[in-house]
């Protein structure tokens, strides 16, 4: 019974971690609501380092992901006239009151919460193969822009998710 108190808020707190620097990333890009490619950035950072192998070892750089999703706003933005400038060194500041994500985002938290029930840890390659499975979106093409098999990534990231990160 203590372990699984103890596994859910060691969940709350990847969690927590996981909304707070899609957040950030989201403010850096000139948007209030993280979206999946927010939540994919963010979940490089979380200490467990899943998702960095997840995407290493399915053959991507993953410190090549930013300038990636950046690459799609710019070519979004050009695909319909518009000037694409470079991000502003200045981020927006959060919106006080309850969190909230854009709509790719809240595909990933509620994909979260209906797979998380009796499981391990929740761990970054869990996110990633969640945003592996996404076939549209920013984060979708920008990692295939990298060239990024999707069902690879998402198979990897699954099987890394359930236990075989400790090679």
């Amino acid at each position: 019974m203590f372990k699984g108190i103890k596994s859910k808020l060691n969940d709350m707190s990847t969690i927590k971690l996981l909304c707070e620097r899609a957040e950030t990333y989201a403010l850096q890009d000139q948007q209030r609501e993280p979206g999946a490619e927010h939540f994919l950035l963010a979940s490089l950072d979380l200490p467990d380092g899943t998702a960095r192998l997840a995407l290493d070892r399915a053959g991507m750089e993953p410190d090549s992901l930013k300038a990636a999703i950046e690459r799609q706003y710019g070519e979004a933005l050009r695909s319909i006239g518009l000037k694409a400038d470079a991000p502003s060194d200045i981020p927006m500041s959060a919106t006080p009151g309850a969190y909230h994500a854009a709509p790719s985002g809240q595909e990933i938290m509620q994909e979260l919460a209906a797979t998380r029930k009796d499981h391990g840890p929740l761990l970054g390659a869990h996110v990633v193969g969640i945003v592996a499975g996404m076939s549209h979106g920013v984060a979708a093409r920008a990692l295939r822009a990298l060239g990024v098999d999707s069902s690879l990534l998402k198979s990897t990231a699954n099987a890394i998710a359930e236990g075989d990160h400790v090679r």
